[in-house]
Parts: structure tokens; C-alpha cells; sequence
């Protein structure tokens, strides 16, 4: 069926109802909108679905979420009447429509006779994990599209560990959208009366005490917050998103009195209407919380964006101004703070392990072995993640500590199987309030790992390919580069040329055809002579290829200067 066919029969359709008639109608003329819209039905991947909301089969609206919701219910069917009967806990965030979305998925997964859980408004992602574990639910739904600008929503799936689907029930869900029609297969039922016969059960205050109680167990010492609670000051901001009630509640039961909340981000809005980006990874958003930490004297200022699962940082620097923390740099600040004061404590289990995903800075590394603890890696994803932390533990060959990746995802203790910017925002304050009792700023406090571990500098390029020959483009430059390695980057040798496609190393002086480990993943990297990394990864989420650089130097300077002179050269 061509794209102009596909929008006649949307156009046509009686489950369409007129405001979303009049939205296609008006673009009967254009013949670039139609195509974008109906070109391809939107693509369930791992992580779910992801794109604009609208009418279309390849926009997210109702219709395309209750016909994946239909395929991720005859996938659970399948496993058995027992594992169904375990039900499913849905989740959602503050995004336009998230709330429709997520009853309309209840009301399809209740109409197959599979028993919902469903949080009564909108809450962090973390808590969709933890239910789940919680309450033994077979799988999950959340929808957010997590830190994505306002014109976006999507639709994350997850199974009964409490981490994102595995790739083979992906894989299922995708094929049986391919079979079912979008308006003709759902089965659904009203959800007021889904509610009333019991097939729908709201989850509340009972499950956020459960999860929170979780989180606080995390705190190594609550004793250095409470030795400096009357002066140490910070500030929160949730870019109006699902953070705005937990993590100040976490906060202040850490002992924290100073919690300055930016009173313009804390109203949920999904249309996010003070920032540009509701993403913790740009410093610009945080503009309202910096003037505010300024005005009020506060020490450091902590972002969640807004499904709460990444959390960004921003510090004060050698001149006193507001400057961010990398997610990289984050990431290795607590890894440190969290061995320390587990040694300190006595709770560092004698096998603790780390997990970081393989774009991950490798200072990570060197801090975990350098006191002790076993370092892995694993391919970008937390359910990557997830699975490694199982598959270590179940086998007794190792205690996981810490888990996280540079793009602001943590996951801390056995709760969850997910990023979680709670659990990562109470940790992080305390981290920050022991800093301050020995006198020093996150800021100060980098650096000293830096003396004290390495010089570590990362920056990732990210080469947009948009329009409808994007994945195409995409998929050129990967094979062109399988097809014509580069034997140096910007004037340094290339050591080992590393594809994560087949998990082969080559040595690029003798030839040399090795394995490693992992394998299955469209991913590049170069090992260069001077210790440093170039990763190539196509993103699977946007039209764009991420090049990260992972760069080693005598000092900082010179860090800067490799990735400087590399991302130049990658750029042409």
C-alpha cells in the first residue's frame, strides 16, 4: 500500500474522530507531510516507540499506541495464562496526551483479560521498574519520551525483571504489528468501567513509601548531611516534569533544610514553557535555577528532566560561576563517592562491580580497578545493563555497586532496572555534602580525581542525517567505513580496529583476527596508539550517528587538545 493510500485510509476511517479528520485534511496538498506521515508505520524497536505526536501511522496518537499495545498483549499471551495473570503496571509522565496514551494502553491490555496496574497521575520512570518488581507483574508501560523536545511522546516497554524489553520480544511486538490492522485489531473497553470491574487498579502513596523506602537505603551517611544541614544550600529544578514531588521528599528525608525549588519549573507543563529543551544534558535550561542559586547563595544545582530518570548537575567553578558536570564526569564523582563511603561504612561488598556501557568514559575503569572493584561493559542501554547486572549476581560472580552511561542515566541498588534520577538525585546530595564538609565544591572535588586517576577529556559529535534517505546515509557511512577502515585519526595511529557488528579486533600492524566478548551491536570503535577511543554508533532512537571520543593526556590541556584536533577531523 503507497503512502498516498495509507493516508486515504486513515482519512476514511470511522475511528478517526473530526478533529482528527480536519488535522489530515489540511494537508491534503501537501504531498511532503503525507509521505512523512505515512510512509511507514513508526518503528517499535527496543526501546519501544519514539517520534512527533499527530495523526499518522508514522506520528504517535492514540491509534498507533493502542495497535502496539495490542501486539505487546498477544506477546505476553503467549507466554501462558500464569504469566499473564501477573498483569502489567503502566506509567506516564507530563507530557501532552502521556495521560491518554497510558489509559488507552490500560483499556486494550485490560480488554485481554490481562489484570493493569496503573499509577493514578504521572510519575518518575524509575517507579514503572520498580512496580513491576514490586508487585511481580510479567511487564510494563511508560509513556514519555524522556528529555525529547515538547512535540514529541513515546511508548517504552518492559518485562518482568523490571528492565526494557529484551530484543527478541521486541522483535515479536514489531512482527505482530506488521499483522494486525491499526483500527480493526485492538480490543479495548471503557476505562471508567475497566476501573469499577477491578481489571484496572490505580496505584498511589502506597508504591511511591514502598519505592521510597528503597531510595533512602541507598544514603552511606546521613550523619555528614546533618552535620552541615544549616548551611549547605541547593538547588532542584524538574523542568516540570514527574521529579517535582519524590525527589524533594527524598531530599529533605536525607536531612537536607536547604532545598531551593525553582518555583517556574516545578509546575508539570508539557509544554515546557521556560526552556527550549527540558534536557539535563544542556546547560542553558538551567538559566532559571542558576539565577536563583546566585540570588540565594546555594552551592550546587541539580536537574531531572522530565520522566525523573537522568539527572544533570551544575557546579561552581574556579571563579565561583555555575559551570555543568559532564555525565561522564557525574558518573565517576559518585562511583569513587559511592566506594569510599561504602569502605568507610564497611557495606563494600569483597566482589563489588561496576557496569558501564561502552561509549562510557574510561576514567570509570580506572577508578573501579585501581580500588578494587571489577569494571564490565555492555552495549548503550540500560537493559543492557540490567541483564549483566542479573546474569553476574544469579551466578554469584559479583555484587553490582553502580551502573551508568555518559548520557545521565544511574542506577543504583536492586530496585530497579533502570536509569533513576531519585535514587541518583540522593546520592548525589549527599556526595555533594560531604565535599562541602571537607571543605570543597564538586567542582574541586573533579579535579582531585583527575590528579589523582588521570587526565580524561570526552566529547561526542553527533552527525544529524534527517529526511527519508536519513537511515539510508546512515547506513553508508557504516558500511563505507567496515569497507575502508582509517589506519589514523588526525594524525594518530590507529591501533585495533574494533566492530561490535561481529565482535572482531584487528590488529591493525599485523593483521592479526581476534574476539571479544561482546557482539550484535552496529558499533565502530578505534583504539589509538596514545590510549585513547573513537566509538562510531548509529543513535536508535534519532536520525543521527554518534561519534564519541574518548581522549587521554598528559594533563587536562592536553586532553582537551586530542579531542579538539579529533573532532575537527571527524567533522571533515
Amino acid at each position: 500500500m503507497s503512502y498516498q493510500e495509507t493516508y486515504r485510509k486513515w482519512l476514511e476511517s470511522p475511528a478517526l474522530n473530526d478533529e482528527e479528520k480536519a488535522e489530515l485534511q489540511a494537508i491534503a496538498q501537501d504531498e511532503k507531510e503525507i509521505e512523512s506521515r505515512f510512509f511507514a508505520q513508526l518503528e517499535f524497536g527496543t526501546a519501544g516507540l519514539r517520534g512527533i505526536m499527530g495523526v499518522g501511522l508514522n506520528r504517535m496518537n492514540v491509534h498507533v499506541i493502542r495497535h502496539a499495545t495490542q501486539a505487546f498483549a498477544q506477546v505476553i499471551l503467549a507466554e501462558g495464562p500464569e504469566a499473564a495473570a501477573r498483569g502489567v503496571a503502566i506509567c506516564y509522565d507530563c507530557r501532552n496526551h502521556s495521560e491518554e496514551f497510558a489509559r488507552a494502553s490500560a483499556c486494550v491490555i485490560a480488554a485481554n483479560g490481562i489484570p493493569v496496574r496503573i499509577f493514578e497521575s504521572m510519575r518518575p520512570t524509575p517507579e514503572v521498574s520498580f512496580a513491576i518488581r514490586e508487585y511481580g507483574c510479567i511487564a510494563g508501560i511508560n509513556v514519555t519520551a524522556s528529555h525529547n523536545p515538547k512535540e514529541y511522546n513515546g511508548y517504552k516497554v518492559y518485562w518482568a525483571d523490571g528492565a526494557q524489553l529484551p530484543p527478541h520480544h521486541a522483535a515479536a511486538i514489531a512482527k505482530k504489528m506488521t499483522e494486525l490492522d491499526v483500527f480493526t485489531a485492538p480490543k479495548t473497553m471503557d476505562y471508567a468501567a475497566a476501573l469499577a470491574a477491578g481489571k484496572i487498579t490505580l496505584m498511589g502513596a502506597e508504591t511511591d513509601e514502598a519505592f521510597l523506602s528503597n531510595v533512602m537505603a541507598q544514603a552511606s551517611d546521613k550523619a555528614v548531611v546533618a552535620k552541615v544541614a544549616d548551611d549547605f544550600k541547593m538547588v532542584y529544578t524538574p523542568f516540570h516534569g514527574t521529579g517535582y514531588q519524590l525527589i524533594p521528599e527524598a531530599l529533605k528525608r536525607l536531612g537536607m533544610k536547604h532545598v531551593l525549588c525553582e518555583p517556574k519549573q516545578m509546575v508539570p507543563d508539557g509544554n515546557f514553557s521556560t526552556v527550549a529543551s527540558p534536557n539535563p544534558e544542556n546547560p542553558e535550561g538551567f538559566y532559571l535555577a542558576v539565577e536563583l542559586a546566585d540570588r540565594e547563595g546555594a552551592d550546587f544545582i541539580l536537574g531531572s528532566d522530565p520522566d525523573a530518570d537522568r539527572v544533570g548537575l551544575m557546579v561552581r567553578g574556579p571563579e565561583g560561576k555555575f559551570v555543568p558536570l559532564s555525565g561522564n564526569q557525574t558518573g565517576v564523582l559518585l562511583l569513587d563517592y559511592i566506594i569510599s563511603s561504602r569502605k568507610r561504612a564497611g557495606t563494600l561488598p569483597e566482589n563489588a562491580v561496576a557496569i558501564k556501557t561502552i561509549v562510557t568514559t574510561e576514567m570509570a575503569r580506572k577508578v573501579a580497578e585501581t580500588n578494587g572493584v571489577t569494571c564490565y561493559d555492555t552495549f548503550t542501554g540500560f537493559k543492557f545493563m540490567a541483564e549483566k547486572k542479573n546474569a553476574l549476581e544469579a551466578a554469584g560472580e559479583g555484587k553490582v555497586i553502580f551502573s551508568y552511561e555518559e548520557s545521565y542515566g544511574y542506577m543504583i541498588g536492586d530496585y530497579v532496572r533502570d536509569k533513576d534520577a531519585v535514587t541518583a538525585a540522593l546520592v548525589c546530595t549527599e556526595m555533594a555534602a560531604w565535599y562541602y564538609s571537607q571543605g570543597m565544591t564538586l567542582y574541586q572535588a573533579m579535579e582531585g580525581l583527575y590528579q589523582k586517576y588521570g587526565q580524561f577529556s570526552e566529547k561526542t559529535l553527533n552527525l544529524v542525517m534527517p529526511g527519508l534517505d536519513g537511515l539510508k546515509k546512515m547506513a553508508n557511512l557504516m558500511a563505507n567505513l567496515r569497507q575502508t577502515p582509517p589506519a589514523d585519526i588526525a594524525g594518530v595511529k590507529v591501533l585495533q580496529q574494533k566492530d561490535y557488528k561481529d565482535g572482531s579486533v584487528v590488529d591493525t600492524a599485523t593483521g592479526e583476527r581476534t574476539t571479544m566478548e561482546l557482539s550484535g551491536s552496529n558499533v565502530l570503535r578505534y583504539e589509538l596508539a596514545d590510549g585513547s577511543s573513537i566509538i562510531v554508533r548509529p543513535s536508535g532512537t534519532e536520525p543521527k550517528v554518534k561519534v564519541y571520543i574518548l581522549a587521554q593526556g598528559e594533563d587536562s590541556a592536553a586532553a582537551v587538545e586530542n579531542y579538539t584536533a579529533w573532532a575537527e577531523s571527524l567533522k571533515k
